[in-house]
């Protein structure tokens, strides 16, 4: 897969890939407009979601209903460092879902592939290329 990095203007910094385009921007703190959530939080949001698609897949499965299923994702950040510590993830059922699924929810949540990555993270790789 290959993303390109283009920066249209201000503190924004989007990536294309296929027919998608995901924009950034930072905080008027930061020199941005705040159009756009920072990279970070995307990154952040990618956790949460992923977790949700595999919640999601695990219900569709079973023919159960969404409706009232919801997902909340909380931080522990390092005073120290202002490095994320911990990330915890709340999957908020309505009563009526069956109690027996509730820890299958959570497994299936685990199966999240950015999690994965994150506890065996890849290597990176930086270069500069001149084009012609």
């Amino acid at each position: 897969m290959e993303m390109v990095i283009s920066f249209p203007g201000g503190a924004r910094v989007d990536a294309e890939f296929g027919s998608f385009t995901v924009r950034t921007d930072q905080p008027p703190q930061g020199g941005g407009e705040a159009s756009a959530p920072t990279p970070f939080a995307t990154f952040l949001a990618s956790i949460g979601t992923c977790a949700g698609i595999y919640v999601l897949g695990f219900c569709r499965q079973r023919q159960l209903p969404t409706d009232g299923i919801r997902i909340v994702q909380r931080l522990d950040v390092d005073r120290a460092t202002g490095m994320v510590a911990a990330i915890r993830l709340e999957i908020h059922v309505p009563p009526s879902f069956p109690e027996k699924y509730h820890a299958a929810l959570i497994r299936s949540a685990e199966q999240c592939a950015v999690k994965k990555h994150m506890e065996t993270p890849p290597r990176f790789e930086v270069a500069t290329v001149t084009d012609a």
